[in-house]
């Protein structure tokens, strides 16, 4: 089992299992690890709502897990994903969907 925070919690980073591309990068904890086990689909830790909940449990853009990676330190997990619609609330494919520009200022980045 990975090694949780004082708080309970790991990082988690969602990855398209067919692109390779980084979705989004949320938090759980063993509850949501094993929700996540037991149904095969992504479940986090809201830190804001204080809550667990499934991606895509309200949009139906669930994350299927096909893979749980942990980390050397045991302290992440990568979930490799298959997704069903955008990631990002959104609706952009990635929640990574900006950069920092050279002034600072976040720039759109094309899908």
């Amino acid at each position: 089992m990975p090694r949780f925070d004082a708080a309970g919690l790991l990082t988690a980073v969602a990855i398209d299992v067919n692109s390779g591309r980084l979705l989004m990068l949320a938090h759980m904890n063993r509850e949501a690890v094993d929700k996540t086990v037991e149904t095969g689909f992504a479940h986090f830790f809201s830190r804001s709502r204080g809550r667990l909940w499934m991606k895509g449990e309200s949009s139906g853009h669930v994350l299927k897990v096909r893979e749980i990676r942990v980390d050397c330190d045991q302290d992440a997990v990568e979930l490799r994903v298959e997704p069903a619609g955008p990631a990002c609330h959104t609706l952009a494919t990635s929640c990574f969907y900006r950069k920092l520009g050279a002034d600072g200022r976040l720039e759109r980045i094309e899908d």
